[in-house]
């Protein structure tokens, strides 16, 4: 073996190669089982290979490992399947907060395995963050042995690790990393996550992991979950949940969440309202570029919905008053502030039909070189915008989110 020690954090990602040099996946976790009164014995690796599919790697396969590569003779074609006594280092170790022998606390941030005979390795060195001792910067850091810390771990604060973990990691990166964990697990985190960032990070998954998540969770917590989210995004959450417990979630969402959500519902997914938001940024023809520039720079806005602004005849929020036309970001910032919007309509900007078909749809936005375009009833009062993320949604293939968890994670 070229290295006989390696910490597990750097193997993440790491490419694997056989012994003429072809690439043959990823390294996604260390398989360990525990043992009594010794450190736990890693029998593989799970592999990510060229077809996107998580394999079992035996330890014993393994010809090196070093560089940021790991040299192995063959990978199985058999997909991983975590048994009960099998532990992952990245997805189920990493992050717990462990008790040292003198009763103090640290996180597991790293640690190491190493080879103590061909084909034998085994859990080494523990890299160990103690808490903080003053306001700034981090806890001290040391190295311990497996014998030097208890096995038990405080469930509530290794949770909290990870939902602080998660935080700053971007939705699409905080989804993968959820999926990856134990299905228990990830329930736990779901269930301390905040409202909001929950249904940022649902997201960014696949309807069916959605409502996997979801139906382990308290009816009243779901409702609250989707009264965060994209009503366009929520209406095909609740479109993949049996009728029952999609109008007994409607119930218990805010009033006019739910109205936005049950309209969505009640268009076909192929039509220009099945695939619109409800939730454009809409003002008064006599609004200031300055107001309307306003309203762009939230942070919550997303960019396709603040590439433009919709103006409309009161009232404000859909279904409005009659469209008058829509204005672009970039023709604001070529105004001055106390120029009204209703000026600078873009006059070659149709409206489409809330029953105008997706391809429809997909024909104006290539066709003016649009990210968002309008959307209005029978009577021209706007309904709601179609975003081009909302078209490539509509455009991909059905598991298009699944492929994208196994690329990601």
């Amino acid at each position: 073996m070229s290295a006989a020690t390696v910490f597990v954090a750097r193997l993440a990602g790491a490419g694997v190669f056989d012994a003429a040099g072809e690439r043959m996946g990823k390294v996604r976790d260390v398989v360990t089982v525990p043992r009594r009164d010794a450190p736990p014995r890693v029998v593989g690796l799970v592999v990510e290979d060229r077809g996107r599919q998580r394999v079992f790697l035996s330890i014993g396969r393994v010809l090196s490992i070093g560089g940021g590569q790991l040299i192995a003779s063959a990978i199985s074609d058999r997909r991983f399947s975590q048994r009960g006594s099998e532990r992952l280092l990245l997805a189920d170790v990493l992050g717990r907060q462990v008790t040292l022998r003198d009763g103090t606390t640290a996180v597991l941030e790293d640690l190491s395995i190493s080879e103590r005979g061909p084909g034998e390795w085994e859990v080494d060195e523990l890299f160990l963050r103690k808490p903080k001792t003053s306001p700034f910067g981090k806890g001290p850091s040391l190295l311990a042995r497996w014998g030097d810390v208890q096995a038990a771990v405080d469930a509530e604060h290794d949770t909290e690790h990870l939902v602080a973990s998660l935080d700053d990691l971007p939705a699409a990166d905080a989804a993968s990393a959820m999926l990856d964990l134990p299905q228990q697990r990830m329930i736990e985190v779901a269930e301390d996550l905040s409202d909001d960032r929950l249904a940022d990070i649902l997201e960014e998954m696949h309807e069916d992991r959605q409502v996997e998540i979801l139906a382990a969770l308290e009816d009243d917590r779901v409702a609250d979950v989707l009264d965060q989210m994209e009503p366009d995004d929520a209406a095909d959450l609740i479109a993949h949940m049996t009728p029952e417990r999609g109008e007994t979630l409607l119930e218990l969402m805010d009033p006019d969440e739910a109205d936005d959500v049950r309209m969505l519902l009640a268009f076909g997914a192929d039509t220009a309202g099945g695939l619109m938001t409800t939730e454009p940024i809409i003002v008064a023809s006599d609004a200031t570029v300055a107001e309307a520039l306003a309203l762009i720079r939230r942070h919550e806005v997303a960019p396709a919905l603040a590439a433009a602004i919709c103006v409309t005849l009161p009232p404000y929020e859909a279904p409005t008053g009659r469209f008058l036309g829509i204005v672009h970001f970039q023709r604001l910032l070529r105004y001055p502030p106390n120029e009204r919007v209703g000026t600078l309509l873009d006059d070659q900007i149709e409206p489409v039909l809330a029953s105008a078909s997706a391809a429809e749809v997909t024909r104006e936005l290539a066709a003016y070189n649009l990210v968002s375009v309008p959307v209005v009833d029978a009577a021209g009062r706007l309904v709601g915008v179609v975003t081009i993320d909302d078209v490539l949604d509509h455009l991909l293939p059905e598991d298009w989110r699944a492929q994208e968890e196994a690329s990601r994670g």
